[in-house]
């Protein structure tokens, strides 16, 4: 099981670029492991250090400026562009990121986002804007019963899509075949009203 995304209040890291792809994410020289562990390490790995050596961070990369920390990513749109891989949300929760914003999604990384217990919140480009705006220590709430995401200190909210089977599994902590098992004793009730 995943971890289960309920109410996140957090700081978040603001990486206002747009057009994020896949490989930028995680570079595609990462890509050897089977499991999703370890992915974090690399997340944005030549935006955060000098060529190949993790001795030198770039000091002016978001991830390596102490005053933002948070379990909420905030980026440009067009974010997870370019080529499909799971690797990209893996990276991103691995490294403890629960929640990506963003004013527009890839749909393939979207959806391996949804598949690998991240969640995308797709706001409209004057909110993402005002997100970008605030003050480091500033934090924001995500409400993924009611869909909604506001800015703690304002009280400015917006309120977001999201495919319902998808919520409910984001909700429990459950991937596809997580869901089917918590329908065990629903279908074994069936297979007996039917016979």
């Amino acid at each position: 099981m995943a971890k289960k995304i309920d109410i996140i209040q957090s700081r978040f890291v603001p990486l206002p670029t747009e057009n994020i792809d896949t490989d930028q994410i995680i570079p595609a020289r990462f890509l050897k492991a089977t499991t999703r562990d370890g992915f974090g390490k690399n997340l944005f790995r030549d935006w955060r250090y000098e060529s190949d050596d993790e001795q030198k961070p770039k000091p002016d990369f978001v991830l390596n400026q102490s005053q933002y920390s948070g379990t909420i990513l905030v980026a440009g749109k067009n974010f997870g562009c370019g080529s499909s891989r799971e690797h990209a949300a893996w990276a991103i929760t691995d490294y403890g990121f629960n929640v990506v914003v963003s004013s527009f999604f890839a749909d393939i990384f979207r959806n391996n986002a949804l598949n690998n217990g991240l969640l995308p919140v797709m706001v409209s480009d004057e909110f993402l804007s005002k997100l970008f705006h605030l003050n480091a220590d500033a934090t924001i709430t995500v409400d993924l019963p009611n869909q909604t995401i506001t800015i703690d200190e304002t009280g400015d909210s917006s309120s977001f899509e999201i495919n319902s089977y998808k919520k409910t599994c984001l909700l429990n902590g459950y991937d596809d075949i997580d869901f089917l098992l918590s329908l065990k004793d629903n279908i074994e009730q069936f297979e007996k009203v039917k016979i």
